[in-house]
């Protein structure tokens, strides 16, 4: 008998797919008739509605989203890559089930928010993680832009200087992207804060509201971030063609910021009375924005469920007998001690640069290679254990560049 169970466990892979699929359906076939019979109870108003359909499609969105992450687990062949791949993968699944909980409790709705902007915040670190680990598997990233031509600022940055290509280019698109990792959980915290104390005013466009200026803080953090990837893409783009990288930009910019952007149409046009609420009150028309863009969230993200399965395929990792042990990629997928090492990285490197520009230093005068500030620059302090014995990113040794170089003079 314990035989039996041993090798039907080893043979997970051939029942997991059935099995997820009977599940869910299961599910949906005990829960959905009885929230359908609740609602006739209650008269079936207008939220019902919102519930009912924004929960189909955030459901559907989820078990879409639940496969590729498992089959991204089940051929974890490249592990600098793909863990990053499931963690924005799994962004779907808790924007859909943040969204449709809105839907359900929108007065609360502030306080499950708060999470879907903290993982906001994690894709962006995740997705930069991803194309750095990619450039450097295929060459010396900094050395390679060295060479290359100077990438102009885009308007309307245009009058900004130069970003020196190189080592200096690198680091300030990262620590570029890396500043919304700090700044967006912050704010969601601060938001939180505020609304406890009676001072938030979601919605509200007015000075006495705390809302506005954090609203100001995450457009003004989004929008470097945003440049950054795009400056970064741009001087990039013939290295980063093989992996696609179009459709990917178009997915984590799309859910990202366009979400973020639509949140703040949405909460204008209710301010203005553009979109009227059924009473005036100020708290009816705040469940409406938060209900409006739940709801509008609910049905992107199940496109944006298939558009993540095309874009962030399993399909290119499928090597036979190349797979790694499915534990070391559940607990690897988990650890987050690389977010830690990089965000603390980014802090001492954000106050030694303004140490260095108040006594007038360049902020990049540290040889390539050797940073004094911040040694884990390019290789996160990451322990070595069960699931994460390497760093994400690869250590150059520049003097064995400089001793063939002195050696051919």
């Amino acid at each position: 008998m314990s035989s039996c169970c041993v090798n039907c466990l080893s043979q997970w892979k051939s029942w997991i797919r059935p099995l997820f699929i009977l599940t869910y359906a299961l599910a949906a076939l005990i829960f959905v008739p009885i929230y359908l019979f609740q609602s006739i109870e209650e008269g079936f108003q207008e939220r019902n509605k919102e519930v009912l359909i924004g929960g189909i499609f955030a459901w559907v969105a989820v078990p879409i989203s639940f496969w590729e992450i498992i089959l991204h687990v089940i051929h974890y062949t490249r592990p600098k890559l793909q863990k990053h791949i499931i963690r924005i993968l799994w962004m779907v699944p808790i924007y859909a089930v943040n969204a449709w909980l809105g839907l359900v409790n929108p007065k609360n709705a502030l306080y499950v928010d708060s999470l879907r902007e903290c993982y906001e915040a994690y894709v962006i670190y995740n997705f930069m993680r991803y194309l750095l680990n990619y450039l450097n598997m295929e060459m010396d990233l900094e050395a390679s832009l060295e060479v290359k031509p100077q990438v102009k600022h885009i308007f309307p940055l245009c009058c900004l200087p130069d970003w020196k290509m190189g080592r200096e280019f690198v680091q300030t698109c990262k620590h570029g992207i890396l500043q919304y990792t700090v700044i967006r959980p912050t704010t969601s915290i601060i938001a939180v804060l505020c609304h406890l104390a009676g001072i938030y005013g979601g919605g509200e466009f007015r000075l006495g509201a705390a809302y506005p200026y954090i609203l100001v803080v995450n457009n003004l953090s989004q929008f470097v971030a945003m440049y950054c990837l795009v400056m970064f893409y741009k001087a990039n783009i013939h290295e980063l063609r093989p992996m696609k990288p179009f459709p990917k930009f178009l997915c984590i910019k799309a859910v990202v910021f366009m979400t973020f952007f639509q949140g703040v149409v949405i909460d204008f046009l209710v301010y203005q009375g553009v979109i009227v609420p059924n009473s005036d009150t100020r708290q009816e028309e705040q469940d409406l924005s938060t209900r409006l863009q739940d709801f509008l969230l609910c049905i992107e993200m199940c496109l944006a469920a298939i558009a993540h399965h095309y874009a962030f395929s399993y399909e290119p990792y499928v090597i036979p007998g190349g797979e790694q042990s499915c534990c070391y990629a559940f607990l690897a997928m988990w650890d987050v001690s690389d977010v830690q090492s990089d965000i603390q990285e980014h802090l001492g490197i954000v106050g030694g640069s303004i140490s260095r520009r108040i006594r007038g230093r360049s902020s990049y005068t540290v040889p390539r290679g050797i940073d004094q500030e911040s040694p884990n620059l390019l290789c996160g302090s990451i322990p070595e254990g069960l699931y994460q014995n390497e760093c994400d990113d690869f250590v150059i040794n520049y003097s064995n560049i400089t001793n063939q170089k002195s050696s051919n003079r």
